[in-house]
């Protein structure tokens, strides 16, 4: 019985980070579409960055600890040959596409780069006339 709980738990961690995490990459990659959640997004997308290159220097590079949770429950499901990417492994389980490693590790990075540099942009700039207009 005790087994059987676990592995519900187990279940339900899989699911949920799977909604959350793919939910948080679809944020940064177009959170900055909306001027209402553009400061969020510029976080967000500049504490994913973050990660990847500062957590990267002891984890590897493009290091994200919702992966790493999310691969330890995974593991605990008794999952293996899991890929080094979380795109990857989204691809192959959402599509059944597997792609090249490297052609999704510098998409990623283009991707989010550019919604990086785009949130930056929309951030500082001054709004439009027209764009003040609208807010009133």
């Amino acid at each position: 019985m005790h087994q059987l709980l676990f592995i519900d738990w187990l279940a339900a961690a899989d699911y949920a980070f799977l909604v959350l995490h793919t939910g948080l990459i679809l944020f940064n990659l177009g959170g900055w579409l909306s001027p209402s959640t553009r400061k969020a997004h510029l976080v967000c997308i500049s504490l994913t960055l973050a990660s990847w290159v500062f957590l990267g220097i002891w984890y590897g590079w493009g290091y994200c600890p919702c992966t790493d949770w999310h691969w330890e429950i995974l593991r605990l499901r008794g999952v293996e040959g899991l890929p080094n990417s979380y795109i990857s492994y989204l691809l192959e389980r959402i599509l059944g596409w597997q792609p090249a490693a490297k052609l999704v590790d510098g998409a990623t990075l283009g991707l989010a780069l550019a919604a990086f540099f785009l949130s930056l942009w929309l951030n500082i700039r001054k709004p439009s006339s027209e764009e003040n207009s609208r807010r009133k």
